[in-house]
């Protein structure tokens, strides 16, 4: 008899201890929906306009001068400039999916980073054939950057940003 108790007992313990384990982990479901409030497009806007703001100023001075350079044939100082710009643009990417984001807009952001990531890798790319002295190419890079910055800027439209916009003229 004393087996068949202790079987039971440890039937209704093990029963406690997931039922416990239950109410524990609803209790942290509710409570983390209490800390994670939802984020408003304004407040996203609020938080990521400084970022791009401080990566646009950089970038500016990054590519000053850049169109001018190619054109004089000047490829390997504009390839290096090419090359720091894509470092900073990956950098900002980062910051902003770090942001706390709006759920309804979780789509549109997650493809504006996709084509932010696409940016970084085509400055990167555009450094890459400047440095090994192929113009056409590069200009090539050129074209597709400023397609892609277009697509960029679709996506967030909605959010009226003044600096997480790129405008493909002021890259050079």
């Amino acid at each position: 008899m004393g087996a068949g108790r202790r079987g039971k007992g440890r039937g209704m313990s093990k029963r406690m201890l997931i039922a416990a384990a239950a109410v524990m982990a609803l209790a942290l479901v509710v409570c983390g929906a209490a800390f994670a409030a939802e984020v408003s497009r304004d407040e996203y806007k609020e938080a990521a306009e400084p970022i791009c703001k401080s990566s646009a100023k950089a970038n500016e001075g990054i590519l000053a001068g850049v169109r001018t350079e190619v054109k004089k044939g000047q490829l390997k100082t504009a390839a290096a400039k090419f090359a720091k710009a894509s470092k900073e643009q990956a950098r900002t990417l980062k910051e902003l999916e770090a942001l706390p984001r709006p759920s309804a807009d979780e789509a549109r952001l997650t493809k504006w980073f996709s084509y932010l990531k696409i940016e970084a890798e085509l400055f990167a790319t555009a450094g890459k054939k400047l440095k090994a002295g192929d113009k056409a190419g590069a200009q090539h890079v050129f074209a597709k950057l400023g397609q892609n910055i277009n697509k960029a800027n679709n996506q967030v439209l909605p959010f009226e940003f003044n600096y997480c916009r790129l405008n493909a003229a002021k890259l050079s």
